[in-house]
């Protein structure tokens, strides 16, 4: 039993500092997962709406304009100048459009919607027409009637 009480014991102290490195870790992984998901929040489309009754579009003369317009039922028709088409499904739309601003890369592409047609059937097509190469598109309405 030699040496029971002679040797001297030892303890390890207690640690009083905090090891940081694996926060650190933890806490660039959530900026990343952050910064990669921040973008897809906020997808839609931009929309400015007036506060008052809007100004006409001013067109060029040289410019031909090309108007798409959905009635009632939710039917597609695509006018070019003059020329009107018949009814047409969306996806014929975009093709069409498509085309032509290959052609023409000065044409405008407008939209005129029925009063009663969805929100979600415009928000569609003003997303097929950008797909489709439309950089900018206007909205076609009908001037505010005084009603007494």
């Amino acid at each position: 039993m030699k040496g029971m009480g002679m040797m001297p014991e030892h303890r390890r102290k207690p640690m009083s500092e905090i090891n940081v490195v694996p926060y650190i870790d933890v806490m660039l992984v959530l900026l990343v997962i952050f910064m990669v998901t921040a973008p897809m929040l906020t997808q839609g489309v931009k929309v400015d709406l007036p506060e008052t009754t809007s100004e006409p579009i001013q067109q060029d003369k040289d410019v031909e304009s090309i108007t798409v317009s959905v009635d009632s039922n939710g039917a597609y028709y695509l006018e070019v100048g003059e020329n009107s088409s018949d009814p047409m499904a969306l996806e014929d739309v975009r093709e069409q459009v498509a085309k032509i601003l290959s052609q023409r890369t000065n044409s405008e592409v407008l939209v005129r919607g029925d009063e009663f047609v969805d929100y979600g059937v415009m928000v569609r097509l003003m997303a097929e027409l950008q797909a489709a190469g439309a950089s900018g598109i206007g909205l076609i309405t009908d001037a505010p009637q005084d009603r007494p």
